[in-house]
């Protein structure tokens, strides 16, 4: 093929693509503008041949596409940007618009040297690429994913509520069951110490009883005749140490009836902090009674922290949950408790106000970092140590009073203590 059919060819198709294509020389004047470049800038060839490319197109970024075709003719490479870096370098529409899509053209642009025979570069062709239905779909795609990581999150905060509820529901059902259980026992240890206590008072009085006769045989021994006889009864009395076995016994019985009724009280605290007999049926009751029962339940966990100071007001009944609000003053005595590093004071308030009661638990202790106190009634929430709470006790708290329409208040300095006041409606609203 001769030149001229090759160079008539090429003109051909650089005028038939859908690309656009222009070149300029050092001097930044156009030598070539084909039909793609003309249809989207208004401007024909004859026009711009020979003019300078920034008087014509003023408003092109000059400062950034001159030191890039320059480095073309400096560096005797190709260069290239794409829409992400920079979306476009002619403020053309695009020629096959999409309703709602991006109605300027983004480019693909890249920079080639043209060289003559000595190897120079003579002209830099720089070629536009419409790019947008690949933007267009790429931001529709980008929205999509961004959409995907939304709801993934918001699945994840999801997740974690029903993760938090589900314990929730495990730790009631486990306070529940720990409170069938104690009710059971309380019961199964009951009648076992009801025979014993009884058979203590029967005990005591039979001691007595024979202690009485012992004694009445001490008076008669003067009486009996044989020398030989006399003398081998004081031997085994004395033997025997009769005088100290009656001391001795009394105050083993004493100790044992006082040892079987603080048995007895146990068991009836746990019975009354238990209460399953109540399930979930809600009554009038005396709160103060709840309080002394989970304080004798949790004593062992306070007694060698802390001294408990008991200042109650006047209390009407409260229709209420008493086991569910026990386990409540249950998690807040044991936190005060823990929150006391070596010996401290715990304060018991109650009192009324208008429709309303309250209980006051307040500590001595270290206190709450003003950074966790919007935290502390966050399921999973602990500033314990790894395996020594998980969590859920002030969460579990929170429910409960929710569940009674009330509201629980808490007011901490570090190094100073915690206090936590419980407000409950006297009825349940109806």
């Amino acid at each position: 093929m001769q030149s001229e059919d090759l160079s008539h060819l090429l003109g051909v198709v650089i005028e038939s693509m859908e690309v656009g294509v222009f070149a300029v020389d050092a001097e930044m004047r156009i030598v070539l503008w084909n039909r793609f470049m003309a249809i989207h800038s208004g401007k024909h060839s004859e026009d711009l041949v020979g003019k300078n490319l920034f008087e014509s197109f003023p408003e092109l970024p000059q400062q950034w596409l001159e030191k890039k075709i320059k480095n073309v003719f400096i560096l005797k490479n190709y260069a290239f940007t794409s829409w992400e870096q920079r979306p476009y370098l002619f403020r053309f529409h695009h020629n096959r618009p999409i309703t709602g899509g991006v109605d300027t053209m983004q480019q693909n642009c890249t920079f080639l040297p043209v060289k003559n025979a000595q190897e120079e570069v003579e002209y830099v062709c720089i070629t536009l690429f419409d790019f947008t239905d690949t933007a267009i779909f790429e931001k529709k795609l980008n929205h999509v994913i961004e959409t995907l990581v939304i709801e993934k999150a918001e699945q994840q905060v999801l997740i974690k509520k029903l993760e938090a509820a589900q314990n929730q529901l495990l730790q009631a059902e486990k306070m529940a069951s720990i409170g069938q259980l104690a009710a059971g026992v309380a019961h199964e240890i009951n009648n076992p110490i009801g025979f014993v206590y009884s058979n203590l008072g029967t005990l005591e009085k039979y001691v007595q009883d024979t202690f009485g006769m012992l004694s009445m045989y001490e008076q008669a021994e003067e009486a009996i005749a044989d020398p030989e006889l006399r003398t081998k009864l004081k031997s085994a009395r004395d033997k025997l140490d009769l005088g100290f076995l009656k001391e001795d016994l009394h105050a083993l019985m004493d100790e044992s009836k006082d040892g079987i009724t603080r048995v007895k009280h146990i068991v009836q605290n746990l019975k009354d902090f238990s209460h399953v007999d109540a399930s979930d049926e809600w009554h009038f009751d005396d709160l103060h009674k709840g309080i002394n029962s989970t304080l004798n339940i949790v004593n062992n966990e306070i007694k060698y922290k802390s001294e408990v100071v008991k200042e109650y007001g006047e209390l009407p009944e409260v229709e209420c949950l008493l086991p569910q609000l026990n386990q409540v003053f249950m998690n807040l005595l044991v936190n005060s408790a823990h929150a006391i590093e070596e010996r401290g004071t715990i304060t018991i308030r109650t009192g009324q106000q208008g429709e309303e009661v309250w209980v006051e638990i307040a500590d001595t202790g270290k206190g709450i970092a003003p950074e966790h106190q919007k935290k502390i009634f966050d399921p999973f929430f602990t500033t314990k140590p790894i395996g020594k709470g998980t969590g859920l006790g002030l969460s579990l708290a929170y429910g409960i009073i929710q569940k009674h329409h009330g509201r629980i208040e808490m007011h901490s300095e570090v190094g100073k203590g915690t206090v936590f006041r419980v407000w409950l409606p006297i009825r349940k609203p109806r």
